[in-house]
């Protein structure tokens, strides 16, 4: 979708990119106007890699001229499993690449960022794509980058922050990231791969078991790629009694219709 907007109000637009292995997510917002200027996502059917990803960026922002314009912020954002938390009293950013090569498969020379969450004192470290980061500063210039679980977490702590003990799980393509936090403190954040339906409530339900919670009364809060016809939702419904969608209200501008405000959750956040 697209709107036509003038001179003025182009020079106030921001635009936020989503970037996964599974799909891209483009939005352009004007703030002022609080509207949606712009937006398009593609979902890819398989997994691909960060050159093949590129080559789908231009193809998009070749197609469609508003990408192709100044904007007030650039911020792209990674969804990408390869990320790990660490406490920041640890942190040592020469030895970033230590916190991942234990859980993931990193090359010598891939480049490792680091986000700070300094209300909790987490750093979430993680390897964007560095073809990616140089197609868009040659593009726009200065941008900002951030990892979406760094963006999912500030966002649920912001909300959180003297709350009884509370799940959020939030989905894309194949994968989902299970968050839980008590009294403003995060006691678990992963992303798990599944395929089934029964793969994804067996991680969730093994998540609460080790935590000593109960999907009696857990409140577990749904977001992103979820809605109430999925078979995930059916079969999380099956196993717990206390689930609901996130609460949106906060969102200054929505993407989707106020029955699924809650699928583009990461995106969103980043206005």
């Amino acid at each position: 979708m697209q709107k036509t907007n003038n001179i003025e109000n182009i020079l106030q637009n921001r635009l936020s990119v989503q970037v996964s292995l599974n799909g891209l997510s483009f939005l352009v917002t004007n703030p002022e106007e609080k509207e949606v200027v712009f937006f398009i996502e593609k979902t890819l059917d398989h997994s691909t890699t960060p050159e093949e990803l590129l080559m789908d960026i231009e193809s998009i922002m070749f197609k469609n001229d508003i990408l192709n314009t100044n904007f007030s912020e650039v911020s792209v954002i990674y969804s990408t499993p390869v990320y790990s938390l660490v406490p920041a009293q640890l942190f040592d950013e020469a030895k970033a690449s230590e916190y991942l090569k234990f859980n993931s498969k990193i090359l010598a020379n891939d480049y490792m960022a680091h986000d700070v969450l300094e209300d909790i004192n987490i750093v979430v470290v993680y390897v964007p794509f560095m073809n990616i980061n140089n197609f868009f500063f040659e593009k726009y210039g200065s941008f900002n980058y951030y990892h979406s679980t760094t963006v999912l977490l500030k966002t649920i702590l912001e909300k959180e922050k003297y709350s009884l003990p509370k799940m959020y799980l939030h989905f894309q393509k194949n994968t989902f990231d299970c968050v839980v936090l008590k009294n403003g403190e995060l006691q678990l954040c992963n992303t798990y791969t599944y395929k089934t339906p029964e793969d994804f409530i067996y991680y969730t339900l093994f998540c609460m078991e080790q935590l000593n919670l109960n999907p009696e009364n857990l409140p577990v809060i749904l977001c992103g790629d979820i809605e109430k016809e999925d078979e995930n939702y059916k079969i999380a419904y099956t196993y717990i009694r206390n689930i609901e969608f996130a609460d949106t209200k906060h969102f200054q501008i929505n993407i989707d219709a106020e029955d699924k405000a809650h699928k583009h959750f990461i995106l969103q956040n980043t206005i």
